[in-house]
């Protein structure tokens, strides 16, 4: 007898949740600048990824998934802002998997999740390059908060944890 995987369940438990509730507009909004800042925080990292997305500067990415969406506008500095939902893209990046636990999955594992890619080829060649050479150092910022041989412990069980999935 072949057993469903728990996991399964809960992700097609979400997706009819979220097709009938949809969150406001207002969590929406604040979750893509929450994450806006966490980008921005994690490029002032590397000089170099700031140094190579300002020459894109001006320039919008659209990454979507499903119905969701967000426009991402290049700054000068070579940061990222939310730009204006009528704002034309010149690069759009649309994940190709329905399932989220798939592509969480993927991410874990440090693959990039399958995307259909649309737009100009400088600014995709450039976010591909982020993609690749960027990395956020958790352990690094947690260790500003409780100490590095505290935060080596929890990025080395972080570590395990990832391999069982």
């Amino acid at each position: 007898m072949a057993t469903q995987s728990p996991f399964l369940l809960l992700e097609h438990l979400a997706r009819s949740l979220a097709e009938r509730v949809a969150p406001p507009v207002w969590a929406i909004d604040e979750a893509q600048r929450r994450i806006v800042l966490l980008l921005n925080h994690v490029l002032l990292q590397e000089s170099a990824a700031t140094g190579r997305l300002a020459r894109q500067g001006g320039r919008i990415v659209l990454v979507q998934w499903q119905s969701l969406c967000m426009r991402l506008r290049v700054t000068p500095a070579g940061l990222f802002e939310l730009a204006p939902p009528d704002a034309t893209a010149d690069l759009s990046l649309t994940a190709t998997d329905s399932s989220a636990a798939t592509i969480a999955q993927s991410l874990l594992r440090g693959e990039k999740p399958t995307l259909r890619i649309e737009g100009d080829v400088q600014l995709a060649a450039d976010v591909n390059w982020l993609v690749d050479h960027v990395r956020w150092d958790i352990e690094d910022d947690l260790a500003r908060i409780i100490g590095d041989a505290p935060a080596h412990a929890v990025g080395q069980f972080a570590q395990r944890a990832a391999m069982l999935l």
